[in-house]
């Protein structure tokens, strides 16, 4: 890849979202503003490797998308007068008028969270458009095919045009029917920055700070809403890690290993605080607010070893009643193994494997693994984690897995729990 294309790729990455926003604001369609991104991009690849690439390129793509938005309304034979006035405004604005405006990603996720689409609708399109996600990327994280995810994009925005849905901020009184979904965006966007699914990097930050953003915004307009706050707490705490969470050469550094002064303590009391409006408000704590209270005990404890793990597996029993699903049951079985052993563990591991809930992903091989490894099944340890760097996306995380399975093959000892 050349040097210009990895700086597009990275910046499409960083400012793609917000252009798509912005234009999707501008046309009222998100369809059209995608394509129009994309238009841009291709425009940019053309352009950058001989013009070199513009001090604000992410002004440059947005003004390229806006002249061909005005390009291509005019070419149609029957303009309405909508578009005849928009493309005139469009016209007579000055590039260097182009700001990011906060609230623009924030409209975009509520429209993409809008009742008209299904659930299964709202999180692949919102994180296609607002994460800037591939549908390779979304596949993975939602654990289904690549091309289910393209369907149900392509149908979200068909639907989304064919119910003339405005690109707005729902008014207040609407916001408690789209906020599971945008809740769930939100955080499904901070995991792919937290622990990216493919690539060669292990943190994608720019994803996550997004997420962050996005989450302190709704706290602010949402204040009595706990879920929120829940989540921005989750979020706080997790991403107070990050810099103790990648090495210098840029491999992940497991949980185990991390040098905890390098958390952010400041972040850290952040979500502390953040955890504390929850139970203010008084109407006890949901799914993410009990997850905000699981990271705040790994936040606060001295070592792995120091950590409050009977906590914390109360908290995932809690957590998977309130939520139910494969990966919390996974986590549980971590906590468990830490709390009691892994013997009390392997159980839990092998009953979702016998469901197959998780098959295609490497976490449970990798949990699998690290479980057998303690036990002291070797072999059966090496063959899982080995497994699991097959399933891994992310390279860095690969190697890991790898590197696990390698050092035990050759020592035949047990390797720490992540």
């Amino acid at each position: 890849m050349s040097d210009v294309r990895r700086r597009i790729d990275a910046i499409w990455r960083i400012e793609g979202p917000r252009i798509v926003a912005t234009l999707a604001r501008m046309t009222g369609d998100v369809g059209l503003a995608e394509d129009l991104a994309q238009e841009a991009v291709v425009d940019a690849l053309r352009q950058w490797p001989e013009s070199g690439v513009p001090r604000n390129a992410g002004a440059w793509l947005t003004a390229v998308a806006k002249r061909r938005a005005i390009d291509g309304w005019r070419r149609r034979a029957r303009l309405d007068e909508r578009y005849r006035v928009l493309a005139q405004q469009l016209e007579e604005a000055r590039e260097d008028d182009w700001q990011p405006i906060d609230d623009d990603v924030l409209r975009l996720v509520f429209t993409a969270c809008h009742p008209v689409l299904s659930r299964e609708a709202q999180i692949p399109l919102t994180l296609r458009l607002v994460g800037g996600l591939t549908t390779d990327e979304i596949a993975r994280m939602l654990l289904v095919p690549v091309p289910t995810v393209q369907q149900r994009i392509v149908r979200a925005k068909r639907t989304l045009s064919a119910a003339r849905v405005p690109i707005v901020t729902p008014e207040p009184d609407e916001w408690g029917g789209r906020l599971g979904a945008v809740l769930g965006v939100v955080y499904l966007i901070f995991t792919e920055g937290y622990a990216a699914t493919r690539g060669d990097r292990w943190i994608r930050t720019e994803l996550a700070d997004e997420a962050l953003r996005l989450g302190r915004v709704l706290a602010g307009l949402m204040p009595s809403e706990p879920e929120v706050h829940g989540l921005v707490a989750l979020m706080e705490f997790q991403a107070a890690r990050f810099a103790a969470r990648v090495a210098r050469d840029g491999s992940p550094v497991l949980l185990a290993d991390q040098n905890r002064s390098r958390w952010d303590r400041v972040q850290i009391e952040r979500g502390r605080a953040a955890l504390r409006r929850v139970d203010a408000l008084g109407r006890g704590r949901g799914s993410y607010a009990l997850q905000a209270a699981i990271a705040e005990c790994h936040a606060v404890a001295p070592s792995v070893a120091s950590t409050d793990w009977d906590r914390i597996v109360l908290l995932y029993e809690a957590l998977g009643r309130l939520a139910p699903s494969p990966v919390v049951d996974l986590n549980r079985a971590v906590a468990v193994s830490m709390a009691t052993g892994p013997a009390d563990a392997l159980p839990i591991v092998e009953r979702l494997a016998a469901e197959g809930t998780l098959a295609g992903s490497h976490l449970l091989p990798s949990v699998r693994g690290e479980l057998l490894a303690r036990l002291g099944r070797v072999e059966e340890a090496c063959a899982q984690l080995r497994a699991a760097a097959e399933l891994a996306g992310n390279e860095r995380e690969r190697a890991v897995l790898h590197g696990k399975a390698d050092a035990l093959a050759g020592s035949h000892t047990t390797g720490p729990a992540q």
